[in-house]
């Protein structure tokens, strides 16, 4: 059977006729495509910045070689001068840094702490007065001392805050302060 339709076109009907209209993909269909797209793309995009940042390396620093003695340690601290510090920075050096200052009870106290904490740990840290760091570029993180620097692959990569009520326990008792070097050593 044949006929016109509404448009002036002929529409064969009837039986074995095909229909040979295509189905278009409903605006609906096409949003939610797109919005899905959108979303692999977000997702992909954050887990890529992710993964170059060291997200999912378990937050954990690994120092250089030369700073783990193993048994041998004898908890002192080693001093740093601006320009050695620098050239660390410049290597990409992964590292710990104690920043103070000589007269100070709570820097005395903190720099214990470290000695305790390096002869645990096996490892050696470094040692800069804080009149030092304020001439290097260490002292775009550190504003006050004491303070206890993470440097990781010559980045500095979390420190300890004076002035941050949040990390005071971690200069009035040992075990907190170990707890949050553990963390990320």
């Amino acid at each position: 059977m044949a006929g016109k339709d509404g448009r002036g076109k002929t529409e064969v009907r009837g039986v074995g006729a095909k229909n040979v209209s295509q189905k278009k993909p409903s605006r609906k269909s096409e949003i939610i495509k797109l919005a899905g797209l959108l979303i692999l793309v977000v997702v992909g995009s954050v887990l890529f910045v992710g993964a170059t940042s060291g997200w999912f390396s378990g937050g954990k620093i690994v120092l250089d070689e030369e700073y783990y003695c193993g048994g041998e340690c004898d908890g002192e601290l080693m001093s740093l001068t601006t320009v050695e510090y620098e050239k660390l920075i410049e290597e990409g050096k992964s590292f710990v840094v104690l920043v103070d200052q000589n007269g100070c009870k709570t820097a005395d106290k903190l720099k214990d702490y470290m000695k305790d904490f390096a002869l645990g740990a096996g490892i050696k840290a470094y040692r800069m007065m804080f009149s030092d760091a304020k001439e290097s570029s260490l002292h775009q993180f550190i504003k006050y001392y004491p303070s206890v620097v993470l440097v990781n692959k010559g980045k500095v990569m979390v420190y300890l805050r004076a002035d941050e009520d949040e990390d005071a326990g971690k200069y009035n008792d040992y075990n907190e302060f170990k707890a949050w070097i553990e963390k990320w050593l």
